[in-house]
């Protein structure tokens, strides 16, 4: 992997102990610090907090005959990696928001995806590219 920035993101969520279940326990996240309002998350080196704060509305947008929650974060994975989280994710019985399909298969940008909520209703976007080259393929 090519050395790139970290990023930081801070996401609302409504209740703590299922945010450290989900994203401890179901994600294997690894906890960093954290207070009675938040906690810190190692997200495959990226900060990413989860804040005890009240949700807004949820919207969409129509791609590949899906309904794409917006906003939606997450990870580009190797495709393993992106195989072994859909059957860890599938084995706790994870509803999907849209289930792992391959978009643009034998194209350019060909890709696995899948999304998901978190417990407070946050968007999740896990993906992979047959070929890490081609993640901004046109």
């Amino acid at each position: 992997m090519p050395n790139i920035p970290r990023f930081h993101l801070a996401m609302p969520v409504d209740d703590l102990s299922a945010a450290r279940e989900f994203y401890g326990e179901t994600l294997g996240l690894e906890q960093g610090r954290s207070s009675d309002t938040w906690i810190d998350w190692n997200l495959h080196g990226h900060q990413f907090v989860t804040h005890l704060a009240p949700r807004t509305e949820r919207v969409s947008n129509p791609v590949d005959g899906h309904d794409v929650p917006v906003p939606h974060f997450g990870l580009v994975l190797t495709v393993d990696e992106f195989q072994a989280l859909a059957a860890k994710l599938t084995g706790a019985g994870t509803k999907f928001v849209i289930e792992p399909y391959v978009r643009f298969k034998g194209e350019p940008g060909e890709q696995w995806t899948m999304f998901l909520l978190d417990p407070a209703g946050n968007a999740l976007e896990f993906k992979a590219f047959a070929d890490d080259a081609q993640v901004f393929a046109v």
